[in-house]
């Protein structure tokens, strides 16, 4: 007799389907999003929550993290615009608003840039059948799905073929309510070939509120344009926040990323690239301060599906407390894609014995003329570089934050937009000054 093998479904998990079962009706969109969200949970509740069996999830264990499912955010309520503006001072930028998880144009710089088109996602879907939502690298990942089931709204940003963006686009995310809730923003960025723009994503929420994000981003660039990417995360300290990003790069484009993170209780930035052209070059990076019991993951998938492509990884990782970072990194090298060069880098500062740094590199190469490598370091500050500070008169807590700030400097200054550079090293200053 074969006994049947049932999996016992979480809180969560539970929680997650009978939210879709009763919101699936109400949720924007119709016909083919209507169907792409009923495949997209039906695909997610096959397998659940992701957790520590699933080796990409090795180190953040969702079915654990997660132990219950929020309902779905309400209307927003933001009361001042200095809520949006002082996210990033300084900076100048157009911006782009998502409150709970749904677009506010009210909140929002319509279309400030001729070369620039900002829509309300659904609008926009609407408007362009021949656009396949959820077909970005990454889709199979199960938050991804989690996200394209429970999608609640987004924007559409379109770079006209050749604009240059006078400013960046920031699209804020915010979180407003006095109870958890959970949001699911989705949006799409198509930057047609020759065009230039840096576009910033930032997230942010109240403390002491364990709200719940997932939110998703289909990035699409065209040949020879050239894009700055940067994810920002100001999450309340007791934010649950899952980030996925899905690029495919053209030829000859130019494409940066970078991950800049200090807040949320549970954190994981992931990102899925395939470079689909030939002579690309990329740079994709990050920087994390954490504190307290803050865990952050940074997970990238590099697809290298053609050849004469360069791409470069560096993640650097400020720990103190009993904070764990997590990185893991991975190349991969088509059997077609020579003249690959590609270096991954990740190194992790431990402040304290209690932290805990998690790091896994890899390369999968399916090519013979490629020039390929990765390395991973973990440590504390170095004692002479201090004794050598604290000796010509500096205290040892400003020494200490001198070697922080370079530390995290190095990435940082991969930033290309100087008024966005110098805005993540005033945060990290920030952090920095909050350190007992």
């Amino acid at each position: 007799m074969n006994a049947e093998i049932r999996s016992i479904k979480t809180a969560a998990e539970q929680g997650l389907a009978t939210m879709f079962a009763s919101a699936r009706s109400t949720l924007p969109g119709k016909g083919a999003v209507a169907t792409l969200r009923d495949d997209a949970f039906k695909r997610f509740d096959a397998n659940g929550l992701p957790h520590r069996r699933v080796e990409q999830w090795k180190y953040t264990d969702l079915r654990a993290l997660m132990r219950e499912a929020k309902p779905l955010a309400g209307p927003a309520d933001i009361r001042k615009p200095a809520d949006i503006a002082a996210i990033l001072p300084g900076v100048g930028a157009s911006l782009v608003t998502i409150v709970n998880g749904r677009y506010a144009p009210e909140w929002s710089d319509k279309n400030a840039d001729p070369g620039v088109t900002v829509t309300e996602l659904f609008a926009w879907l609407a408007d362009n059948a021949t656009y396949q939502l959820g077909k970005m690298p990454g889709n199979y990942d199960q938050a991804s799905l989690l996200n394209t089931a429970f999608m609640t709204g987004g924007v559409a940003v379109d770079v006209k073929r050749g604009a240059i963006a006078s400013k960046p686009i920031h699209i804020v995310h915010v979180f407003s309510g006095d109870v958890a809730a959970a949001m699911y923003p989705s949006s799409v960025v198509v930057v047609e070939p020759g065009a230039h723009v840096t576009l910033v994503e930032s997230f942010s929420g109240p403390d002491r509120i364990d709200y719940q994000v997932n939110s998703a981003l289909e990035l699409v660039i065209g040949e020879g344009a050239h894009v700055d990417h940067l994810k920002i995360g100001f999450d309340g300290n007791a934010a649950l926040r899952i980030s996925t990003l899905g690029v495919t790069v053209g030829t000859k484009a130019v494409y940066k990323d970078f991950a800049f993170t200090t807040g949320g209780a549970v954190v994981r930035n992931q990102t899925f690239a395939r470079f689909a052209g030939e002579r690309i070059d990329a740079f994709i990076g990050g920087a994390s301060l954490l504190k307290n019991k803050q865990h952050v993951d940074n997970t990238l998938v590099i697809n290298h599906a053609s050849p004469h492509c360069d791409s470069r990884e560096l993640f650097k990782t400020v720990l103190d407390n009993q904070s764990h970072g997590v990185f893991q990194g991975k190349i991969i090298v088509e059997p077609h894609a020579q003249k690959t060069n590609a270096k991954m880098m990740t190194r992790s500062l431990l402040l304290s014995d209690e932290a805990e740094a998690s790091q896994k590199p890899e390369l999968e190469i399916f090519a013979d003329d490629v020039v390929c490598g990765h390395g991973a370091t973990a440590g504390a500050l170095d004692p002479g570089l201090k004794f050598y500070l604290m000796s010509r008169g500096i205290s040892e807590k400003e020494a200490e934050t001198l070697l922080i700030q370079a530390f995290v400097g190095e990435a940082i200054e991969e930033v290309g937009n100087e008024h966005i550079r110098e805005a993540l090293n005033l945060a990290s200053l920030k952090w920095l000054g909050a350190r007992g």
